[in-house]
């Protein structure tokens, strides 16, 4: 499946859409950009972005990316995650997500003898004028595939 139609598929699963939660971009597995948008319906008792969707919002990207850009050859698995509030999110929020060739090399070499690799993946959430709102870290199972 091609990145720009699993974005489509994305921004209309029903846990993207109806929480305000938008694919904005992906290019090729390798870069995505996702925004949530701060509406009435998502708001938390204060008025501020609610920290599920916020964790949400990032939650799918590393597995698929990692797994879409290593190949059919190797397990990824999303192992744990955590997330850090740092400032309320009073507007509408991103996160960016970019694996890079080297990151491949390195899970590459981890798992060449069939061991399993645990990596954390940090992502920062930040209003539009670069504020950080929240920190979250996901941890990434992968293996390659036995024969």
């Amino acid at each position: 499946m091609k990145a720009s139609t699993l974005r489509r598929i994305l921004n209309a699963w029903p846990p993207f859409l109806f929480t305000g939660i938008r694919v904005v971009r992906m290019d090729d597995y390798r870069y995505a950009k996702v925004r949530l948008k701060l509406a009435w319906y998502n708001r938390n008792y204060v008025r501020t972005q609610f920290g599920g969707n916020l964790f949400s919002m990032t939650d799918p990207f590393w597995m698929i990316m990692v797994l879409k850009s290593l190949g059919n050859e190797y397990i990824v698995w999303d192992q744990a995650g955590e997330i850090r509030f740092v400032a309320p999110g009073r507007e509408d929020v991103y996160a960016e997500f970019r694996v890079e060739e080297s990151l491949l090399d390195e899970l590459r070499a981890a798992t060449a003898s069939g061991e399993k690799c645990l990596r954390w993946f940090d992502t920062d959430i930040r209003t539009a004028s670069g504020e950080l709102v929240a920190t979250v870290r996901k941890q990434l199972y992968v293996r390659r595939k036995r024969r």
